[in-house]
Parts: C-alpha cells; structure tokens; sequence
C-alpha cells in the first residue's frame, strides 16, 4: 500500500517508512507484551498477597508485602535501559522487541507454575521475585525501541499520532490483563482461584509470544536508523552510552521527572484494587470491570489527544494531562471509600480514561523527540525507566505505608499523587516544543557544534 504523502512545504518521505506497519507491529506487540506485564500487577492486587506472604500478615502488611513484588519490576528497569537501550541502538529496534518478547514471556509463564508460599515457604516470594526482575528488564527496552520504530517510520507531521499507538497497544494489553480475571472472580469459587483459577492468565503468555512474534519479525528496521547506522565508523564508533552521559544527561534527569505521572497509573490500577477489595471490602470482579471501563474509555482518548499534540503542540497537551489526573484523584479514592459504585465507575473514567490518557499518549513522541536518531533507544529507555523504577517501584510502597497498618487513610495517597504530578508538570515546562520541526531538525536541535566535534573525536577514539 503507497503511504501517505508529505503536505506542501515538507520533505517527502524518506524511501522506506512504513507508518502503517510499524504502528500496527508496535500496537499488537506492546499489548501483548504488556497483558504479561499488568497481569502480575492485577494478581497482585487480587490473590499474590494471599499465596505468597504468611497468613498471619495483617491486610495492610499483606498489601505492603505484595506491592513491593510489583515494585520491584520497576526499580530494576534502569539497569535494564542500561543494556538494552545501548543494543537497541547499535544492534537495531527490531532485535531488541524480538529479545524483550521472548523474556518477559517466559517469566510471566513461569509465574503460573510457582508452588505457593504454603507450598515453598520463603522459595516462593523469592522465585516471585526473580520472574518480575525478568520482567522489569525486559520492559526496559520493549517500549524505547517500540516508540523509536514508530516515530521514525512517522510521517514528520504525524509523529505524535503515529507513536501513540505503542502506548494505545500497552493500554489494551492493560485491559486485557484486567478483563481476564473478570470470569475467573465471577465463575470461580475462592477455593478454586486461589488454588489454580489465578494461574491460567499467566499461562496464557505462551500465546502472547507466538502472536507478538508472528507480527514483529515481518518489521524492518526504519530509515532514520539506517541511514545513522551507515554513517558511523567502521572501527570503535562512539558507543550510544557515551554519547548519552556526555551530551544527554540533561534530557534524561528532565524524562526521569516527567515520567513521575507513572504515579497515577500506579495507584490507580494496582493500590486503588487493593485497597477496595482488601480494606474496603468491596466486590472484586466489580473493581476489574471499573479498570476495564476506564481502559476502554483511553483506547479512544490516546490517539485523539495524540491529533490534538500534533496540531497545538505536545507540552500543552501534556500538562493538561498531568494537572487534570492529579486533581481527579481526590474525588475517585473517596468515592472507593464511601463505596460509592456510580461514582467509581464516573470519576475513574474521567480519572484514567480521559485525563490521565492525554499525558499517556502524548509522552512517546514528547519525550523520543528529545533526543536525535543515534542515541535515541538509550536515552529515552533511561529516562523513562528511571523514572518509572521511582513512580513504579516506590508509588505501591509509599502508598501503602502512607495509607497506615489498616490501609484506610486514602487522603495521603492523594497527596502523594498530587507531589508526583507536581514534579512532572516542572519538568515538563522545561523541555522544547518540537511539533513543527522534522527528525533531521531534531538531530540538528540536539546536536550542537561543539558536540558534533566531540562526537567525531568520540568515534575516532572511542575503545
């Protein structure tokens, strides 16, 4: 199929993009990949804190407990930027969505198959915990290198659009992990999901792998990459890291603050279940089908904030999207704890499905254009995991500590949120707008000629 041309005033098309294709490789491939992902945090939420921690734990420390294994996935993944981002800018974005795949497959299979804490004894949280370090990792590289195919197969005046359909694929992988426990809640007795029912959503990531694996391995590498790849030296080329912390520290430290509106999501759909099924007492496959009805509500949201980033701007869009979540949050944790179901349903789909969704789709292009071609899949997998290892990996640990040994005092949750959102906001009236100029202008935007020099001594002498 011929791709859309370029609008009057714009360079053609580089020979070779696939807008289409890698849209659609990167939607399938990130949902796949991240049901893996967010079925763990929904289990989490629902039966790990039961199985895999002592029964004596109060429900509070139970929830602690628990959290801390979703947490750790997220403290880990700067480690994993740290190799994967460097191979997905040397070996290419495709090698590394085909290595991440197989990785975070085979760890959420393997969490189906854990004998349980009554089984094991400590075994068992430590074998939890070392499927979700695989996890972490490989969600370190999946979305940088997803994003970077994405954006470079772009049309220059699409990129915002054509990139939020990584994040409109992890949102419905989102969904999926949540929808799948819904019949296993509703059909199942307590006995039968805490004794095998919780199982088979992490059993079904066999078929996760073979699905993401057919659609990505027909992707190619894009003509951005290429065309930056051929021009480096033969012998010891400046690595993407070095050219990453000699240059890009700034727009990493600057990513790392923003990505902190990980924080809404975090609470949202992994504290909020927690604390509304174990301290509240309320109906769990009613809770999952309020996360089902927000995340259905941001698959549509994503791609329409992502056209309005592509016509006013990303940073306005952005902003919005983290003032409004941070906001928001107050009225949807009271309506949990009031047990107010009409309320849950309406403010967690303002909440999640249309606010927090603007910042959700709007991130991937705001953040990758930060950096030029060479030294993209590094420094935006830095930034991004880094912060998320802090919203992610402390956000469940805070917010129980925070909420007291009863788990009820959902206001200091709130605050919590509120100071992340705050952070990521700052951060974000810092970077540049980058709408109205091409992937060539960006590379110029971020390359300076003392860098340009100091990068061509790098290549030179680099070991």
């Amino acid at each position: 199929m011929t791709e859309p041309s370029a609008p009057a005033g714009e360079p053609a098309a580089t020979h070779g993009k696939t807008p289409k294709k890698a849209a659609l490789a990167a939607w399938i491939g990130s949902a796949l990949e991240y049901y893996d992902f967010a079925v763990y945090g929904t289990a989490a939420a629902l039966v790990l804190n039961h199985l895999f921690f002592p029964e004596d734990a109060s429900p509070g420390v139970a929830i602690l407990l628990s959290m801390g294994t979703v947490g750790v996935a997220y403290v880990v993944r700067p480690l994993g930027a740290l190799v994967m981002g460097p191979l997905g800018d040397r070996m290419g974005r495709k090698f590394v969505l085909m290595l991440t795949l197989f990785m975070m497959g085979g760890a959420t299979f393997l969490v189906g198959c854990l004998p349980t804490y009554e089984q094991a004894g400590l075994w068992a949280p430590a074998l939890l915990v070392l499927c979700r370090v695989i996890q972490g990792i490989s969600a370190s590289g999946e979305q940088a290198s997803a994003i970077s195919v994405s954006l470079e197969h772009s049309d220059e005046h699409r990129r915002a659009f054509t990139t939020s359909w990584t994040l409109q694929g992890t949102q419905f992988g989102t969904l999926l992990a949540t929808a799948v426990f819904i019949p296993f809640t509703t059909l199942l007795t307590e006995e039968q999901l805490f004794s095998w029912g919780w199982r088979v959503p992490f059993w079904l990531s066999a078929v996760v792998v073979v699905v993401a694996w057919v659609i990505r391995r027909r992707l190619e590498e894009p003509p951005a990459f290429e065309e930056s790849k051929s021009h480096l030296p033969e012998e010891k080329p400046a690595t993407p890291l070095s050219l990453m912390v000699t240059f890009h520290k700034a727009a990493v430290a600057r990513i790392a603050c923003a990505a902190m509106i990980n924080t809404v999501n975090v609470v949202f759909l992994v504290w909020s279940l927690s604390f509304a099924t174990s301290v509240v007492g309320l109906d769990r496959s009613t809770m999952l089908t309020v996360a089902v009805v927000a995340n259905a509500v941001a698959l549509a949201a994503i791609p329409l904030g992502a056209l309005l980033a592509d016509r006013i701007g990303r940073k306005p869009v952005f902003i919005a999207g983290v003032v409004g979540p941070a906001v928001m949050m107050y009225p949807y944790l009271g309506a949990v704890a009031a047990g107010d179901w009409t309320l849950i349903f309406v403010y967690g789909a303002i909440l999640s499905g249309c606010l927090y969704s603007l910042s959700n789709g709007i991130w991937p292009s705001f953040y990758a254009e930060m950096f030029p071609t060479r030294v993209r899949v590094t420094g935006l997998a830095m930034g991004t995991q880094i912060g998320f290892a802090v919203s992610g990996g402390l956000t469940p640990i805070v917010a129980s500590a925070v909420a007291g040994a009863q788990g009820t005092n959902w206001l200091a949750v709130s605050l919590v949120v509120s100071g992340a959102c705050l952070i990521s906001v700052v951060a974000a009236l810092t970077a540049k707008e980058t709408k109205d100029k091409t992937l060539a202008d960006i590379d110029e935007l971020h390359t300076t000629r003392t860098e340009a020099a100091e990068l061509a001594r790098l290549d030179r002498t680099a070991p």
